[in-house]
């Protein structure tokens, strides 16, 4: 015996059987295909944005491909400025929450 999913529309009230659209209004009804179609958009936003960035370098990361040997220097330095500038924030933020945690 299969199991008979009996499954309200919330659009127009119809009760539908084993079915993701409803048979009146052909809305979406059902929740496995809807969480699909969610996690396939969010799948999506996530490749689009590497894309992005893969397309899109920052300014350091331009410079240190660049063709001229002074550019990618400058590049170097100004990427190397930002590493230490982050470590260093990253150093400051652990310290004050170890004295706040006592």
């Amino acid at each position: 015996m299969a199991n008979k999913r009996i499954i309200k529309c919330p659009n127009c009230g119809v009760f539908n059987t084993n079915k993701e659209y409803c048979t009146n209004c052909n809305t979406l009804i059902s929740h496995q295909k809807k969480v699909a179609i969610k996690a396939k958009a969010v799948k999506q936003q996530q490749v689009d944005k590497a894309i992005f960035e893969k397309e899109n370098p920052n300014l350091a990361e331009r410079l240190k491909n660049h063709h001229f040997w002074l550019y990618k220097i400058v590049g170097w330095l100004l990427y190397s400025a930002i590493m230490v500038v982050s470590i260093i924030g990253t150093g400051l933020a652990w310290f004050i929450a170890m004295v706040a945690a006592g």
